[in-house]
């Protein structure tokens, strides 16, 4: 089954996004008979060196029942950002900043502009506060300035459930951005992030890392070469990154408190919305990670060799935190905060409402002010020590070596059902198995299976549960899968221009 080829499997329609992605030269994949799209080759090869991936594949299956964005913005997220980002079913071309000129209407609309709401983060790090790239109020970049300096972008994803995907390409430079949001109580978190961060991000990048130096002037071969050099080498431009992503998501919560705070009197129930946030980043050979919450980002790499038969075996290797009570470093950091709080953690879920102890939003358990928004059974009667769940996030750095093989990025609801190492094996054994399969959806057929089989039923008895009944037994779930490495693979790509 390609990935945006002629073989669907026998659930193609309750796939609420299915994308697929090749990257390199169309003869060298040796590509044939694309559906619903094509193969678009690097433009030289000095930008096919910077890449260190060859492919991506997505897919994701909804099991609760949800409103699509509920108004939030008098409607501009879902009427107006969200159309340019989403492209649940193939890649799509669109000029680097689709969102510029909409975030410049969101700025208005919270009666502010993004940057002030961001100059001083609720939240801050050691590295932030002696980062030599300090945060400071930014003008926003021109067109030309977009992700690290593309001036076009593949994009695709869209929204499963509570559930959202995204993913960006620039083929200028060999990047790869992607992102799981992963939303509760509601889906407009989720949605606040798709529309937005993505368009945080690079303004941070940009504006507030070390790229205005390599990025300047004419963007010239030797500014590439500095920029490649950097990448390679430099521990300090990697933690430009790293602090760039972290001021990014500063003000993406910032600007989403202030909003709730200016509609909760409509929408009290906002108080109570929320995300967990997976963002990857490949540049170069350094894969960026910052995580809130559950999802995680898996690394299939070899290892050390087998004393027996001498061949290396393949290892799964969680390049980010999990934060929920479950993690016992976790757990133990959030009663260490509320010493005075016996109420911290009840029954398995901070303050009695959440696994989760790193989360987007969910502001009714961050301030009392939102909190009161809240009423009756619904609001918490001793918020002694806000905030209770934390927006600091992990970040990681992992320089890709040759071992290292793909990496499955997924929201927490494939992690109900398999282990990381079992998750890197079904991978594995799809794409020896099938050098044109979609890793993706096999991953999804793979959970249903699972899924239909702990609660007796067959698959398609499942499936054709409706949404909503059917989070009884799986969760919305969200995968994409990253090939590493520049070898091509003989798929079918459905980048669609």
């Amino acid at each position: 089954m390609g990935l945006g080829g002629e073989a669907m499997t026998k659930f193609e329609a309750d796939y609420q996004v299915s994308f697929g992605y090749n990257c390199g030269d169309y003869n060298a994949a040796g590509l044939t008979g694309v559906s619903k799209g094509v193969n678009i080759p690097w433009k030289n090869s000095k930008i096919q060196r910077t890449s260190s991936f060859s492919c991506l594949s997505g897919a994701a299956l909804s099991a609760n029942a949800t409103l699509a964005n509920t108004n939030i913005l008098n409607g501009l997220i879902g009427e107006e950002i969200l159309p340019v980002w989403d492209s649940p079913n193939s890649f799509r071309r669109v000029p680097s900043s689709p969102t510029l000129s909409k975030l410049d209407m969101l700025s208005s609309s919270l009666q502010s502009s993004i940057s002030n709401l961001s100059c001083s983060p609720s939240y801050h790090s050691d590295s932030l506060v002696n980062d030599s790239y300090s945060f400071k109020p930014m003008s926003a970049p021109s067109r030309s300035e977009g992700f690290l300096g593309a001036m076009e972008l593949q994009v695709a994803g869209g929204a499963a459930g509570e559930d959202r995907v995204q993913a960006v390409c620039s083929e200028e430079n060999g990047s790869l951005f992607c992102a799981i949001y992963d939303g509760f109580n509601g889906r407009d978190a989720a949605d606040f992030l798709a529309g937005t961060f993505y368009d945080t991000i690079t303004q941070n990048l940009n504006a507030g890392g070390p790229f205005p130096y390599i990025l300047d002037g004419n963007n010239n071969e030797i500014n590439r070469s500095e920029f490649d050099n950097m990448l390679e080498d430099s521990s300090h431009f990697q933690q430009g990154i790293l602090d760039s992503l972290h001021r990014a998501l500063n003000q993406a919560e910032n600007d989403f408190l202030h909003m709730v705070e200016q509609e909760m009197d409509d929408r009290p129930d906002l108080v109570s919305v929320g995300s967990c946030v997976l963002v990857v980043l490949l540049q170069g050979n350094n894969l960026y990670t910052l995580n809130l919450g559950d999802s995680r980002a898996i690394l299939a790499t070899y290892g050390e060799s087998d004393d027996i038969k001498g061949e290396k075996e393949l290892i799964a290797v969680q390049l980010t935190d999990s934060h929920t009570v479950d993690n016992e470093i976790e757990k133990a950091r959030v009663l260490c905060e509320h010493p005075d709080d016996p109420k911290t953690i009840v029954m398995g879920r901070v303050k009695g409402k959440l696994k989760v102890t790193r989360a987007f939003g969910v502001g009714y358990l961050k301030k009392e002010n939102l909190n009161d928004a809240l009423m009756g059974i619904l609001r918490i009667r001793d918020l002694k020590s806000p905030p209770y769940i934390s927006t600091e996030p992990s970040l990681n750095v992992h320089k890709i070596s040759k071992d290292d093989h793909f990496v499955v990025v997924a929201s927490d609801g494939l992690f109900d059902f398999f282990s990381n190492l079992e998750v890197v094996m079904l991978v594995h054994s799809c794409i020896l198995n099938d050098p044109s399969a979609d890793p993706a959806k096999f991953l999804l057929e793979q959970l249903v299976a699972r899924a239909a089989k702990n609660a007796g039923f067959s698959m398609e008895e499942l499936m054709n549960i409706p949404a909503g009944r059917r989070r009884k037994y799986h969760d919305d779930v969200t995968v994409m899968v990253i090939i590493l490495g520049t070898n091509q693979r003989t798929l079918k790509a459905s980048t669609w221009i």
